[in-house]
């Protein structure tokens, strides 16, 4: 994942940032796993998030197989470049981290808990790396999509913050921002990790082993 540039670790600013393009990228009619939709509409009732937390094929996996998500997708979101190309964020040029779109069904798996999982599945205290994959594309973010994602995001990131400190970790750099435009990534990097696909492939992601207490955290806390 870190073939086209190595230690971009600080985030370009908006007028140093590659101009991007007008054209949107192709984007498979369905998801490889799930068989849903990668495209809106999605269906009536279910919620979106967006989580970077690292190397985007890993963290997909990791969403698609909570019951309750309804589809996944792979893309570019927090920077400044539209409809980036995979070279182009791995430059550092674009100011975008490799974001997951997670379409879930708040019936069957609650916002929180899908914060549970991206909070365990990667070291939030790294800056812009994750394992071995350094630059700012690797950061770890949560795009917020309403008032109430952005408050539970953020009383789980104080949450989880004790338990890492409690377990000799330093601070969260999580930036918990408004989602902006979610930029689909390329055809193959769609469920990359699927067993059609790459079921051995490569995956950067490595979590703390310190338990999220976020799954019992209640609205009002």
């Amino acid at each position: 994942m870190g073939l086209f540039g190595t230690n971009k670790t600080r985030m370009v600013a908006a007028d140093q940032a590659l101009r991007g393009r007008a054209e949107r990228m192709q984007v498979p009619q369905k998801h490889e796993v799930l068989g849903a939709p990668l495209l809106p509409p999605y269906p009536e009732g279910s919620e979106v998030a967006d989580f970077a937390l690292g190397c985007f094929w890993g963290a997909e996996r990791k969403f698609w197989q909570v019951p309750g998500v309804i589809t996944t997708a792979a893309g570019y979101e927090g920077g400044f470049t539209p409809n980036a190309t995979y070279e182009e964020v791995c430059s550092g040029g674009t100011g975008h981290a490799e974001t997951v779109l997670v379409v879930f069904d708040p019936k069957v798996v609650s916002y929180r808990d899908l914060l549970k999982v991206f909070w365990e599945s990667h070291d939030p205290t790294l800056g812009m790396r994750q394992g071995n994959d350094i630059g700012t594309q690797y950061r770890s973010a949560i795009f917020y999509h309403s008032d109430e994602q952005r408050d539970a995001a953020r009383q789980s990131a104080a949450a989880y913050q004790e338990q890492l400190t409690s377990a000799g970790y330093g601070k969260i750099t999580t930036e918990i921002d408004p989602a902006g435009e979610f930029y689909f990534a390329e055809p193959y990097h769609q469920q990359y990790l699927s067993d059609a696909k790459n079921p051995n492939g490569y995956c950067g992601l490595g979590g703390t082993g310190v338990s999220c207490p976020v799954g019992v955290v209640s609205a009002e806390s």
